[in-house]
């Protein structure tokens, strides 16, 4: 009977270890998310600051493209204030296109284009976008093995019961790798 006792204890013990690995490899897959979440948060913060330098370097060039303008003042505020990465990942696609939107219009004002000021700003947006897209394949990795043990069996018992969720992968555009024109004579 003694030897039956110690063979159900060591297998409750060894479960017990299985469900405590498993648990924490779920913990460590949100800490990674939240982490990959923060870093792509502090890009985006980043962008936000240079915008109202690149809204008034365009508007001192192009003070006739007031909607364009207010656009992006009016989208930045919004990004801002976006709380969900489903929520800030439509918000983004909007920024990013109006920022690309504004690089097209410098296009037409050759003085805007030959600022040293508008020239500064686009660089740094550029390097801002290229460390957002690092950004953001890191953390899509990280939402992808999280919900790899999130859905799949067995981790998925512990999942729900302990409340992890899926997380949300992050899309955006970059604004630095448009599509080039298409010409046809």
């Amino acid at each position: 009977m003694e030897y039956t006792t110690w063979i159900i204890a060591g297998v409750l013990v060894l479960l017990l270890i299985w469900v405590v690995s498993l648990y924490n490899r779920l913990v460590r897959g949100r800490t990674y998310m939240e982490e990959g979440w923060s870093g792509i948060d502090v890009l985006l913060k980043k962008r936000y600051d240079l915008l109202p330098n690149l809204v008034e370097t365009v508007k001192g060039y192009a003070a006739h493209e007031t909607r364009l303008l207010q656009e992006v003042t009016a989208l930045r505020t919004r990004a801002m204030q976006t709380g969900s990465v489903a929520e800030k990942q439509v918000t983004e696609q909007a920024v990013t296109r109006a920022i690309g939107n504004l690089f097209a219009v410098a296009e037409n004002y050759p003085d805007l284009k030959a600022s040293a000021n508008f020239q500064q700003l686009q660089t740094d947006i550029g390097a801002i976008e290229t460390e957002l897209e690092r950004a953001r394949r890191y953390y899509n990795a990280t939402v992808r093995d999280n919900n790899v043990l999130v859905e799949t069996f067995p981790s998925n018992i512990i999942a729900n019961t302990a409340g992890f969720k899926k997380g949300v992968f992050f899309e955006i555009d970059n604004i630095t790798h448009r599509e080039a024109p298409r010409v046809s004579f």
